[in-house]
């Protein structure tokens, strides 16, 4: 980006306006927003056919057990590889325009998310399954939020917000806390039960098969939700160029 000087003449508040609109412009040169929730979207999305395959399910007598492997196996490696995609993005824009990167703090906020997401996931795999936290009854709901809020989905949130405090980025900061009363207290909490009134094909009528469907509206929902914040941030974004 090339910037002109302007005469501010002998007025101190012309000269500090410059100053503020010079500093506005170079904050939303350095916003790549729609690329980070594009690459989120993405993410998500191919989540679901991991979650599909790597799923394990154990049906037998009236009821069934499942453990979520894919979650293990593709989530840690899939952030870790999307928030370096959107670093690279984000620094080779800056250079472009020669421009410094602010992106750092929120690859390390991603990265740290990852590790307590991974922490997290093996801890209540190799606890839970031997001391239910609540027995036979139903999980509270508080019990839900916070299962969701160290899911990956939550945790992208979580990043989020960090990338909406760098970028200083009201519009981003709104998306996000909006997307976190998605994820959080919005989506159906149906995973992992049978979907009553579903209308699926034969060969997909067992047990197994529609705990395994239970599981993917709600990640077809988030990446829906980031594809659509992703799209609207780059109209927005090549509006302003």
């Amino acid at each position: 980006m090339t910037t002109d000087s302007l005469p501010a003449g002998d007025d101190p508040r012309r000269l500090l306006l410059d100053i503020r609109n010079l500093t506005g412009r170079v904050r939303r040169d350095q916003r790549l927003t729609y690329v980070a929730l594009l690459v989120l979207a993405a993410v998500t999305f191919v989540a679901i056919p991991f979650d599909w395959l790597f799923m394990k399910v154990d049906c037998a007598g009236d009821g069934c057990t499942f453990a979520r492997r894919g979650m293990l196996y593709y989530w840690p490696p899939a952030l870790l590889l999307a928030y370096g995609a959107i670093a690279v993005s984000y620094v080779r824009a800056a250079r472009a325009r020669g421009l410094g990167a602010r992106v750092l703090p929120y690859t390390i906020a991603g990265a740290v998310t990852v590790v307590v997401f991974t922490a997290a996931y093996t801890a209540a795999a190799a606890y839970f399954p031997a001391h239910p936290p609540f027995g036979s009854g139903p999980l509270p709901f508080w019990w839900i939020v916070l299962d969701r809020l160290i899911a990956p989905w939550g945790l992208i949130g979580l990043a989020l917000l960090v990338l909406a405090r760098l970028e200083r980025n009201v519009a981003l900061l709104a998306f996000t806390l909006s997307y976190l009363v998605l994820v959080l207290l919005v989506l159906p909490t149906t995973d992992g039960m049978d979907l009553p009134g579903w209308a699926v094909p034969s060969f997909m009528s067992g047990a197994n098969t529609q705990l395994r469907l239970s599981m993917a509206p709600s990640q077809l929902i988030i990446g829906a939700a980031l594809l659509v914040g992703g799209i609207a941030f780059s109209k927005a974004h090549r509006s302003q160029r």
